[in-house]
């Protein structure tokens, strides 16, 4: 399966894949940028994802069904007024061939959900940046550790798929609390990648493991006083 980062807003990333002619869209914060990817590729729109609320990732959708009136939406509840489908921890649906499992990492919003695809592709929209986690909006730090902790049970080799370039300002935070000689590596290929215009991402999970501060705090004492720390970097 080929996945595609899309670029938009500031620093999101729209993630598509397909299968002939059918593209699947993960999180359509703009429209644009998802319109002229499909137009190119000549796809349409067969299906969206949604990972959570957030307007940045979900305000492109209106004018892609006004464009693609046949596309079938699913999300958590937290957006069950945009969906066709609502998922929960635990459900599974196949699209085109691919199975797709669904689990609550809740935390970054109340209803986050990330979707796991063939059981090596992670869509985890703000619950999992590489090198860190989004900011935990709805206070519920227990909830956010126990998406972390999630996380950490699944295989090394699934390959991660954030909802934004924050890799490099993550990395620089890292490197402030460790001295790991792989952190300080990574960091100066993700800063040449990055610096080439390439997706820092996909990561994967063994990757996180190692660079990951927030990913493998010890417990949620520790990953609030990290998230504490990183909100004011």
């Amino acid at each position: 399966m080929n996945i595609t980062a899309i670029p938009a807003l500031a620093d999101n990333y729209i993630w598509v894949w397909s299968q002939g002619d059918q593209a699947v869209i993960v999180d359509p914060g703009e429209t644009k940028p998802v319109l002229d990817y499909l137009e190119e590729n000549h796809l349409t729109a067969g299906a969206i994802l949604i990972t959570h609320v957030h307007s940045d990732h979900v305000d492109g959708i209106g004018e892609i069904v006004a464009k693609y009136p046949d596309v079938k939406i699913y999300g958590p509840v937290e957006v069950n007024h945009l969906v066709d489908t609502v998922l929960a921890d635990g459900d599974s649906i196949e699209l085109y061939g691919s199975q797709i499992d669904v689990f609550l990492t809740a935390g970054h919003s109340e209803e986050h959900i990330s979707y796991l695809v063939d059981k090596e592709h992670l869509l985890c929209g703000d619950a999992l940046f590489s090198a860190g986690c989004g900011r935990v909006f709805t206070g519920d730090y227990d909830a956010q550790y126990k998406s972390m902790t999630f996380f950490r049970t699944l295989s090394d080799d699934i390959k991660v798929y954030a909802g934004h370039e924050y890799t490099l300002t993550n990395l620089r935070f890292s490197l402030l609390q460790t001295s790991d000689k792989f952190v300080e590596g990574y960091y100066e290929k993700i800063k040449s990648k990055v610096n080439q215009g390439i997706p820092s991402l996909p990561s994967t999970i063994g990757v996180e493991k190692q660079i990951n501060r927030l990913l493998m705090a010890a417990d949620v004492a520790e990953f609030t006083r990290l998230r504490h720390l990183r909100d004011n970097f």
